[in-house]
C-alpha cells in the first residue's frame, strides 16, 4: 500500500485545485488541446499540404509497419486467450469482494455501442461487395463468382471478428486490473508502472495519456464521419430533399458539406447532453436502445430476407473463420506485397488501435468487479458472435441479391459506399413500405450510434485528463463533446473522409509502440501478484 499512498499523493499534485482547468492533470490538458488544435488549424488553413502529408506518414505506416501491426494484434489475440484459460483468469478486476455494477445485458449493449457501432452498419454490406470483386486469395475469373463471395465473407469476418475486440479486451482488461486492483488512476500511464515506477507521474506518463488522447479523437473523428455521410445519405433516401447531397465531378449525388456539418453540429450537441449525465443514465440508456434497434433489424432480415440461405451462410461462415483465423492472423503477403493489405487488414488494425484507448477506457469503466475469465470471455466473444450474424444477415442478404436477386448491388457501392444498405433494402423482396420503413430504422440506428460513440468518446478523454476521475467536470465534458464534432466537421470539409482515415492512423502508431509496453506491465504484474 506504500507504494499506492505515495502514488496517490502524486496523482493529486498533478490536479488543478482552482481556476478553468480544475479538475484537470495541467500538462494533459494542455498539450492535448494545443496539439488537436495545431493539427486542426494546419488542416483547414493548408488543407491540400495536409492531405498530401498525412497520406504520405499513412503509406509509410500501413507500408512500412505493417509487419508490426499485423503481428502485434496477433500476439494480443493469443495473449488475451492465454489469461483466459490461465491461473490469472480468476483474479477479479477490484477488490476480492467487489461485484459488477451493471447488468449483463446493458454491460454487452455498451460494449457493443462502443466498440463497433457506425463502422460496422457503414461496413456490413459494402466491405463484403468490394471482397467479392476483387482481393488476393481469387482470381480475375473468380470474381463475382459464389466461391468468391465465400472468400468475401472470410475476410470480413476477419476485419471485424476477434481481431479488433482482443485489442479491446486487452488494453480495458489493463486499464481495470492496474486502477481496481492495484489502486492506480484509470489512465493509460497506470499500464506503465510496473516498468517505470512513480515515473509514471512524469513527462513519461503525460506523454503516453496524451497519444491515447489523440488517438481517441481521432479515432472517434473517423467514426463521425462515416456515420454522418451514411446519415445523410438515408435522409435523402428517405425525404428526397435535396439538401442532403450534392453533384460530385463525375456526376454522382453525394453527401452534401453543408447537410454533413449540420447533422454534426445537431448529433454532437445530442451526444453533449448524454454524456452530462453520465454512464449510468444516458449512455447505459441508448446503448440499451441501440441493441433493441439493432436486434429489432436482425430479425427484419431475417423475417424477409433469403432466410434459408442466411441461416447455411451463417454456419458456414463461422465454419470457414475458424478454419482460416490462424493463417491470416499472420498472412503479411511478404512475396507480393501488394497494396490490398495496407487498404484493408493494416488500415483496420491502426483504426482499431487509435479507437483502443476510447473503447479499452470505455470497457474498464463498466466492467469493474468483473473475472479477468469473464471479462474476457464477454468482451471477445459475445460481441465477436453478435457481429458475425450482423454481417451475415446484412451482408448475405446483399451477396444473395448480387448473385441470385438481379444484382445492383456492386454498382450501387462502386458509384457511392454509402448507398449500400439502401440500394439493399430497395432490392429486398418487400413492399415499399416495409423497404422505407427498415431504412428509416436503420437511420435512425446510425445516429444512435452516432450519438454513443461521441457521448462515450468524450467521457474517456476527459477522464484521461482528469487523471482518472470516473465523473470529470462537466464543464470540460461538453467542451470536448463540442470539438470531437468540430474535428469531424474541419477534417471532413478540408479532405472528406480520406483525410480523416489517414489522421486516424498516423495518431494511432504512437500508441501501437505503447502498447507493447502495456504487456510488459501487465504481464509483470500478474506474476508479482500470484507469487506475494
Amino acid at each position: 500500500m506504500k507504494k499506492n499512498e505515495k502514488g496517490s499523493v502524486k496523482k493529486t499534485d498533478l490536479v488543478a485545485k482552482v481556476g478553468p482547468l480544475k479538475g484537470l492533470n495541467v500538462a494533459v490538458s494542455l498539450w492535448s488541446k494545443v496539439l488537436v488544435l495545431s493539427l486542426i488549424i494546419y488542416a483547414f488553413a493548408w488543407s491540400e499540404h495536409a492531405e498530401s502529408s498525412f497520406g504520405a506518414i499513412n503509406g509509410w505506416i500501413l507500408k512500412g509497419m505493417k509487419w508490426y501491426y499485423i503481428g502485434l494484434v496477433a500476439v494480443l489475440l493469443f495473449y488475451v486467450v492465454w489469461l483466459m484459460l490461465s491461473r490469472f483468469g480468476s483474479i477479479r478486476l477490484g477488490k476480492d469482494t467487489d461485484r459488477p455494477e451493471f447488468s449483463s445485458f446493458s454491460w454487452f449493449a455498451m460494449l457493443f455501442g462502443a466498440g463497433m457501432g457506425i463502422g460496422l452498419v457503414f461496413w456490413s454490406i459494402a466491405e463484403p461487395i468490394y471482397h467479392l470483386q476483387s482481393n488476393p486469395f481469387i482470381t480475375p475469373e473468380m470474381a463475382g463468382t459464389p466461391e468468391a463471395a465465400q472468400v468475401a465473407m472470410r475476410l470480413t469476418f476477419f476485419h471485424w471478428g476477434l481481431h479488433p475486440w482482443a485489442i479491446y479486451v486487452f488494453v480495458g482488461l489493463t486499464l481495470a486490473y492496474f486502477s481496481y486492483r492495484k489502486g492506480l488512476p484509470l489512465t493509460i500511464r497506470s499500464s506503465l508502472y510496473p516498468i517505470i515506477g512513480n515515473r509514471i507521474y512524469g513527462p513519461i506518463g503525460h506523454a503516453a495519456d496524451i497519444m491515447a488522447i489523440l488517438g481517441t479523437v481521432f479515432g472517434i473523428a473517423t467514426s463521425l464521419g462515416l456515420g454522418v455521410q451514411q446519415i445523410a445519405t438515408g435522409l435523402h433516401h428517405l425525404t428526397g430533399i435535396g439538401f442532403f447531397v450534392m453533384e460530385n465531378a463525375e456526376g454522382n449525388l453525394v453527401p452534401s458539406n453543408v447537410a454533413m456539418v449540420t447533422l454534426i453540429a445537431l448529433i454532437s450537441g445530442i451526444a453533449t447532453i448524454s454524456v452530462v449525465s453520465g454512464v449510468g443514465k444516458g449512455i447505459r440508456i441508448l446503448s440499451e436502445f441501440n441493441l433493441w434497434l439493432s436486434i429489432t433489424i436482425l430479425a427484419f432480415f431475417i423475417a424477409f430476407g433469403p432466410t434459408r440461405y442466411l441461416l447455411n451462410s451463417f454456419l458456414q461462415n463461422l465454419g470457414d473463420y475458424i478454419g482460416h483465423v490462424v493463417p491470416l492472423s499472420f498472412w503479411s503477403d511478404a512475396n507480393k506485397d501488394g497494396d490490398w493489405q495496407g487498404w484493408w487488414t493494416a488500415f483496420y488494425w491502426g483504426w482499431w488501435i487509435s479507437w483502443a484507448p476510447f473503447v479499452g477506457m470505455f470497457i474498464a469503466r463498466i466492467s469493474k468487479g468483473r473475472t479477468i475469465r469473464e471479462f474476457v470471455a464477454g468482451v471477445l466473444l459475445v460481441p465477436t458472435l453478435l457481429g458475425f450474424i450482423w454481417l451475415t444477415l446484412f451482408g448475405g442478404t446483399a451477396m444473395h441479391i448480387q448473385l441470385f436477386g438481379g444484382g445492383g448491388i456492386i454498382e450501387a457501392v462502386n458509384q457511392d459506399v454509402t448507398l449500400a444498405l439502401y440500394s439493399t433494402f430497395n432490392a429486398m423482396d418487400v413492399s415499399a413500405f416495409l423497404a422505407k420503413l427498415a431504412a428509416t430504422l436503420a437511420t435512425l440506428l446510425i445516429a444512435t450510434y452516432f450519438i454513443t460513440s461521441s457521448d462515450s468518446g468524450t467521457l474517456v478523454v476527459n477522464t484521461l485528463m482528469s487523471m482518472g476521475d470516473p465523473n470529470p467536470p462537466v464543464v470540460h465534458r461538453v467542451i470536448w463533446g463540442v470539438g470531437e464534432g468540430a474535428v469531424a466537421a474541419v477534417l471532413l470539409l478540408t479532405g472528406g473522409l480520406k483525410t480523416l482515415q489517414t489522421a486516424a492512423i498516423a495518431a494511432a502508431l504512437p500508441f501501437a509502440i505503447i502498447i507493447a509496453f502495456m504487456i510488459l506491465g501487465l504481464t509483470k504484474s500478474l506474476h508479482q501478484e500470484k507469487t506475494t
